[in-house]
């Protein structure tokens, strides 16, 4: 099933089901009034959600109506927990190989982990407002799960089995703030602002076999002012799965139900695949030529991120975003 949360109804948003063409939703406040109610409750309501997806899909729901993502929020406005990592390793050794530092060795059996920004989160289609265009401002793309309640010390097997939803994020990061919060040992604070999520969330069934081995076997595409910009491999080059990744977060603490599990941004070892983050794409560039030449965001440009399935349909909605300052 699909799920969505509509922007009215306070600040955790009104729940919704969404049909699998994202073209039609109904209201599920009968069930759940948001989505984190309903995934606190998981096992009693998914199966009363999923019968309301059946509805949906067959046409006889009560309550139907025509899907504007404009009205949507994200589908968990606010979360009690987003870690990120950063699982695919392509990435990191490009970024340190720029620069001439060395990918150590624990990053190949350990994952890279971040407890990121989760008390609010734009929708699909909000602006990202940024103070400065100096602050190198970037797009992330990248794959999120979702969990119920995961209990500490989870193996990478029990913890499998309590990722009940798969998305997408933007996670805005601010490269030129990054260096001077690195170095001072805490980590990203000030040069992570809010990121946005895809219109709706999916089970991993909903995804059929491009979801297995608990990673998603699909391409990440990604469009800068209607250029494109990337098409890399979920599936390829991912060091962690998810199952693994929510076990490294759940290894001295439970997770609580709404904890939302990033795959961090996704790159190949094949560069002809493009980007997903213009970091990336800099670093490439400075590999190849000495110097990048892409530059970061500036305010007036457009971003776009969807995964599509084989037919070319939108699975999750595309995140489209206009990048602004905070006055426009």
């Amino acid at each position: 099933m699909k799920l969505g949360s509509l922007k009215e109804g306070g600040r955790d948003g009104t729940l919704i089901v969404v049909s699998r063409d994202l073209s039609r939703a109904v209201k599920a406040s009968g069930i759940a009034a948001t989505l984190q109610a309903a995934l606190d409750d998981w096992s009693n309501v998914a199966p009363r959600l999923n019968a309301l997806y059946g509805e949906l899909q067959a046409g006889t729901a009560a309550g139907a109506f025509a899907l504007d993502v404009a009205a949507m929020a994200a589908p968990l406005p606010r979360a009690y927990e987003f870690v990120d990592g950063s699982a695919y390793l392509p990435h990191v050794e490009r970024v340190r190989r720029a620069r001439g530092a060395e990918v150590p060795e624990s990053f190949y059996v350990d994952p890279l982990m971040y407890q990121a920004t989760s008390a609010g989160f734009l929708a699909p289609r909000d602006p990202v407002r940024v103070p400065s265009e100096e602050y190198g401002i970037d797009l992330e793309a990248e794959v999120v799960v979702i969990t119920d309640d995961v209990p500490m010390a989870a193996t990478p097997a029990q913890a499998a089995e309590h990722i009940q939803l798969v998305g997408l994020i933007n996670d805005v990061s601010l490269r030129g703030l990054i260096p001077n919060e690195l170095a001072k040992g805490f980590g990203f604070l000030q040069s992570k602002p809010r990121s946005a999520l895809s219109p709706v969330f999916v089970t991993p069934d909903e995804l059929g076999d491009a979801w297995h081995g608990d990673k998603l076997h699909l391409p990440m595409r990604t469009w800068i002012n209607g250029s494109w910009f990337g098409a890399a491999e979920c599936g390829v080059d991912m060091q962690f799965d998810f199952a693994q990744l929510v076990a490294h977060a759940a290894k001295t603490r439970p997770l609580t139900a709404g904890t939302i599990v990033g795959s961090g941004t996704i790159a190949n070892e094949d560069t002809s695949k493009g980007a997903s983050c213009l970091a990336e794409q800099r670093t490439v560039e400075t590999l190849r030529d000495g110097k990048p030449s892409t530059p970061f965001l500036k305010y007036g440009d457009v971003i776009r991120i969807d995964v599509t399935d084989r037919d070319d349909a939108s699975i999750f909605g595309a995140i489209e975003q206009l990048i602004a300052s905070p006055s426009s």
